[in-house]
């Protein structure tokens, strides 16, 4: 049932703006709401359902899930024309919802002069209606909330009121969700972690001895050759262990993305030098095709990882004497466009379901006995989402090469 103060609220005209929009426990309340890591987190189908939902419910035009911040209130779901995924926490009415343990809501705030100091309801066409259920915790902390307005008068019912606060305790069921995912995640995650360190010692320790024998066999050529194959298996599983270290030192938070400024153009010229004397072993070309300029704000040594993992590829899986395009594009004015384009043999649509998850065998094999551990386009693909890009394949089928795209945001 809905209170019967949050129902004075929406009758009284005389509603007095609170002295302090922050509640006591604010500060327990923010670091409960950091323990969710929702902030800043690209718009999710999860979310976006319920808001429209509330639109649907009050037959509403704005929708939107937020969560109130120590100075803003960011936009999780924002069904509306506000260009912006948060605004100021003084001029939010959320910020007043979470003041309050019920729905708050205003039937025409241009009859409460308190409200008016808000640009987003003095404004024209401004907010003119609200309703916002609070996300409350288990504990009674109110996080944000699940709000509709309009920018006309309206008159709501109880039942609506109802199902707004339905809405408000599915979203607190999908944090509690992933917080219990995240944990499970974590708890699997470090007991891989005490594995590969368990398996990282006695592995270093037979590199080092298969490369000792075969110094010390330098008169017994079969010994040698036995010794150098130790010697390979060992590299490679040691490889594989470092990348899973790497990627789980990603999933678990321990990772941190440095930005700064970068020319691409540069960065790619870096790519094109770097490879040229591999790509001329099989009689390759690297080709650079820049249509467009851009500084751009990225972990240059990360993208430069993502980057040399794509070009390796392409020169690992193409053809002797064929080329290999790297091209720089803008998206419009937000994002940059990076390809990695080869000749080589193509992907399939099973390959297309397997790319860039750990371990994946594809249908295309080295073109000149190189290696491959089947973990870098997994590492790629983490790496980029963490600059909030994306990154796909695009292939005609086998035989008739791939391109490899990455996506970057500007800002």
């Amino acid at each position: 049932m809905i209170s019967k103060s949050a129902i004075l609220i929406s009758e009284r005209v005389n509603y007095t703006k609170p002295a302090s929009i922050i509640p006591r426990n604010d500060e327990d309340r923010l670091n409960k709401l950091y323990n969710y890591e929702i902030l800043d987190t690209p718009a999710e189908e999860a979310f976006d359902k319920i808001a429209l939902l509330a639109c649907q419910i009050f037959d509403a035009p704005n929708g939107f899930v937020t969560f109130v911040d120590k100075d803003r209130v960011f936009l999780k779901s924002n069904l509306s024309a506000i260009p912006k995924n948060s605004i100021p926490r003084e001029h939010s009415l959320c910020s007043l919802a979470i003041l309050e343990g019920e729905i708050t809501f205003f039937q025409d705030t241009h009859k409460v002069p308190d409200l008016m100091d808000s640009p987003f309801v003095s404004a024209k066409d401004g907010i003119r209606f609200y309703a916002g259920a609070p996300l409350k915790t288990a504990e009674g902390h109110l996080l944000g909330t699940v709000c509709v307005i309009d920018s006309k008068p309206r008159k709501v019912s109880e039942k609506q009121m109802q199902m707004l606060e339905t809405l408000a305790s599915l979203v607190m069921d999908e944090l509690e969700n992933r917080v219990a995912a995240k944990k499970a995640i974590r708890a699997q995650s470090d007991l891989l972690n005490f594995t590969i360190h368990d398996l990282k010692n006695p592995t270093s320790t037979i590199l080092l001895a298969s490369q000792l024998l075969s110094k010390e066999a330098s008169g017994h050529p079969h010994l040698v050759e036995m010794a150098n194959t130790v010697e390979e298996s060992a590299e490679r599983i040691l490889s594989q262990i470092n990348n899973l270290m790497y990627i789980s030192r990603i999933e678990n938070s321990e990772f941190t993305l440095k930005k700064e400024k970068t020319d691409l153009r540069e960065l790619l010229e870096t790519i094109q030098y770097n490879f040229h004397l591999q790509a001329q072993q099989k009689k390759q070309k690297i080709h650079l095709e820049i249509h467009s300029d851009s500084d751009i704000s990225i972990d240059r040594n990360r993208i430069l990882e993502v980057l040399e993992n794509l070009v390796s590829n392409a020169i690992k899986y193409s053809y002797p004497g064929t080329d290999i395009r790297i091209s720089l594009a803008s998206a419009g004015s937000k994002s940059m466009i990076i390809g990695v384009s080869d000749q080589g043999q193509g992907l399939n649509e099973e390959d297309q379901k397997k790319l860039f998850t750990r371990f994946a065998r594809l249908s295309s094999v080295p073109t000149g006995k190189e290696r491959s551990n089947g973990m870098g386009l997994s590492i790629v693909k983490t790496l980029v989402e963490l600059h909030k890009g994306s990154v796909w394949a695009e292939s005609e089928g086998k035989d008739r090469g791939s391109t490899f795209f990455v996506e970057l945001p500007i800002t």
